[in-house]
């Protein structure tokens, strides 16, 4: 049974590799988490709580931060969620 302040498993695997990256980008630079912050137009906790793999964040902050580290988001294909999502990609139901 999963306790409510439990994280599920795939949201920590999804999130958990953007904290890192970010983390060592800013490290890489120098910079503090209250400086990212103030470039990026946010606050140092919203920083931190990125760093720290939050699942639940804005993502147009996101993207904010990760413009003032250099980095970019990239979307690409994933398992996917729905079945038989090779048979509708394909043009078929």
């Amino acid at each position: 049974m999963e306790l409510d302040n439990e994280k599920p498993s795939f949201e920590v695997e999804r999130v958990t590799p953007l904290g890192v990256a970010v983390r060592r980008r800013r490290r890489e630079l120098g910079l503090r988490q209250a400086e990212v912050a103030e470039l990026a137009g946010c606050s140092q906790r919203f920083v931190h709580t990125v760093e720290q793999g939050k699942a639940t964040l804005r993502l147009d902050k996101i993207l904010e931060v990760l413009e003032v580290l250099g980095l970019g988001l990239e979307v690409v294909p994933g398992r996917g969620r729905i079945v038989g999502a090779s048979d509708v990609t394909r043009g078929r139901r």
